[in-house]
């Protein structure tokens, strides 16, 4: 389970998908109350479910090891799902009246780096097993 290299990835993105809970996406001035606010994966229900969701999503995946289809389309739901969460939070972002990107917003496109990792090495390994089985 965890000699694979996907193990690894899957963790990675599991972990950072958890940080994004707490560090900041977007920092400005918000519109209803004029006041600085951090946007971040605890800001509303519509974010927060489905960034709980990812990295719970990522996390379950390590152990699906003895089904590598399932994982890898696992890992493909994860991809989408991010990619979900970017579109939130960029709509998320028209409530500000004026703020910045912040560094961490970065992390999103780490998730989908480790989980495009992950696919490659369960493919790789789905590739080996079938010739594996091709020449017995």
């Amino acid at each position: 389970m965890i000699q694979r290299i996907q193990s690894i990835w899957l963790l990675i993105a599991s972990v950072v998908t958890f940080l994004t809970l707490k560090l900041s996406f977007y920092s400005g001035t918000y519109l209803p109350d004029n006041l600085y606010h951090q946007l971040n994966g605890t800001q509303g229900l519509t974010i927060m479910i489905p960034t709980i969701g990812l990295g719970i999503l990522s996390l379950v995946t390590i152990f699906l090891f003895k089904n590598r289809i399932a994982q890898l389309w696992l890992c493909i739901v994860a991809i989408l799902l991010d990619l979900l969460l970017l579109f939130l939070y960029y709509r998320e972002t028209s409530n500000f009246t004026k703020g910045d990107y912040a560094f961490t917003a970065v992390l999103h496109v780490l998730i989908i780096a480790a989980l495009v990792l992950a696919a490659r090495g369960i493919n790789k390994d789905e590739k080996l097993i079938k010739d594996s089985n091709r020449l017995r």
